[in-house]
């Protein structure tokens, strides 16, 4: 944990950090997004495409016959998803075992994802390189398999802060163009103003990164 948070704060204090980090945004976008498809899937329609962007912004296409609830649900769960990632992998991957079956798990789910749902060239190369990357460590060393999975949920753990003003704001805008943002989506289907379902999922996200934290450390 202490390695990982180290690596993080050094990426983004040295030259070209940034850049170097790029592909660790990538992974919260790609989390938030399949909790919109996921929760749609769950929720019984259907997750039609997952597009990602060089800019790290992204979209997921959906469609169901779907109630003010239903909706609300989907919009929030991509809200959500980088912090519920972050917490799975802190609970299920505590252990070097563990976080070996976890990479090997998520590496064969994002290779179906990829070619189920990739809706653009982007995204289909990111997640099939990702999957691969998992896919190999889990085959190498549980040290390694651990390290990594940590340093994910690092990750995920510090975008629900680092990209929280979108947790605040009524639109979305990224290169597929500009559209109402998920709060402003929940917003339109359950009445309350969109900073109070902002701060709703934010305070939830919280939560699961201290159940996440609680369990990996117990």
């Amino acid at each position: 944990m202490i390695v990982s948070l180290l690596v993080t704060a050094v990426l983004y204090a040295i030259p070209f950090g940034r850049t170097l980090a790029w592909p660790l945004v990538l992974l919260s976008t790609l989390a938030h997004e399949l909790g919109h498809g996921l929760a749609a899937a769950v929720l019984g329609g259907k997750f039609e495409a997952l597009r990602m962007y060089p800019d790290a912004s992204g979209v997921a296409l959906w469609r169901g016959a779907f109630g003010r609830f239903a909706v609300a649900t989907v919009a929030g769960a991509g809200l959500v998803g980088p912090a519920l990632a972050a917490f799975c992998l802190l609970a299920f991957g505590r252990t070097p075992r563990g976080a070996k079956a976890m990479l090997g798990c998520i590496g064969t789910a994002l290779i179906v994802i990829a070619l189920l749902v990739a809706g653009n060239a982007f995204a289909l190369v990111f997640i099939v390189i990702l999957a691969i990357a998992l896919l190999v460590i889990a085959a190498r060393s549980d040290r390694l398999a651990h390290m990594v999975v940590v340093l994910i949920a690092v990750q995920l753990a510090l975008a629900v802060f680092s990209r929280s003003d979108y947790l605040f704001t009524p639109t979305a805008r990224t290169a597929s163009g500009t559209a109402p943002s998920d709060v402003a989506v929940m917003a339109s289907a359950l009445f309350l103003p969109y900073w109070f379902w902002g701060a709703l999922c934010g305070g939830l996200s919280l939560l699961l990164l201290a159940a996440g934290a609680k369990r990996f450390f117990r």
